[in-house]
């Protein structure tokens, strides 16, 4: 608990006042990733591999944006430093060991930005949202990687959206938003990496599922899907020490 209060009062000062709000999201994702290290290892390492695949047949390595960066678990931070001219890492959240870690490593081509990359504020005041407009006016743009954040815009979306006045906002908004970014990754001019987690089922100690819930909302992934896997999110323990909550990836690119 030390640890985290620390990460959140060093964390607050780095972060724009709107996005303070969602510091102590970002600390218990590190608290849990922690814990359940040797559970998520696999996750993570799979992750790292599809986006790796993604740059693997650039001819050009100027600039890569990855989106949802988070705590880097997942994102093959060394390798895109040292092969791209410029690497953008673009989240709601930059905690401040993170920030610490990279200033140690002298990434000096490592760029951050926050940002909400979930469109609502777009849709509620626009009536129309392309939360990934903004990647147009990012020069030598070669990639584009969208890093476990697409469940994440999922589940944000709703909450905002369930506690809105009925009528305030479109009945589809979840999924007018979650194909937004599907498709706003579709219509850019460069590589992109898609790794998301699409479902989860909550299982019991003898893999007897109990729960099952589409994380996409009913949106469907893309169907050009070159890996899967699972990833056991909240392992016998974590949540429950009869259940475990597995939550289903899939890699485009």
């Amino acid at each position: 608990m030390i640890l985290e209060a620390l990460f959140y009062l060093a964390t607050v000062p780095v972060t724009a006042k709107p996005h303070r709000k969602f510091i102590r999201y970002s600390v218990n994702l590190w608290s849990r990733a922690r814990r359940c290290s040797g559970q998520w290892a696999e996750h993570e390492e799979k992750s790292r591999a599809a986006m790796l695949a993604a740059a693997s047949g650039l001819r050009q390595k100027r600039t890569a944006v990855v989106l949802g960066s988070g705590l880097l678990r997942d994102v093959p931070i060394e390798v895109l430093a040292k092969t791209f001219d410029t690497v953008v890492l673009v989240d709601l959240v930059h905690l401040a060991s993170v920030r610490f870690w990279l200033k140690a490593k002298g990434y000096r081509n490592v760029r951050l930005i926050e940002r909400d990359l979930s469109g609502y504020e777009a849709l509620q005041t626009a009536g129309h949202a392309e939360p990934l407009g903004f990647l147009r006016g990012v020069p030598y743009l070669d990639l584009v990687i969208s890093a476990n954040l697409l469940s994440q815009i999922g589940r944000g979306v709703k909450r905002r959206f369930e506690a809105e006045d009925d009528g305030a906002m479109p009945e589809d908004t979840v999924q007018r938003l979650i194909a937004a970014h599907i498709d706003g990754l579709k219509a850019l001019p460069c590589a992109t990496c898609l790794v998301t987690d699409i479902s989860y089922a909550v299982n019991d100690r003898t893999g007897k599922t109990h729960e099952t819930a589409d994380l996409l909302q009913g949106v469907q992934p893309p169907a050009e899907t070159k890996a899967s896997w699972a990833w056991p999110v909240a392992p016998l323990g974590e949540e429950s020490s009869d259940y475990q909550i597995v939550h289903q990836v899939i890699a485009v690119y």
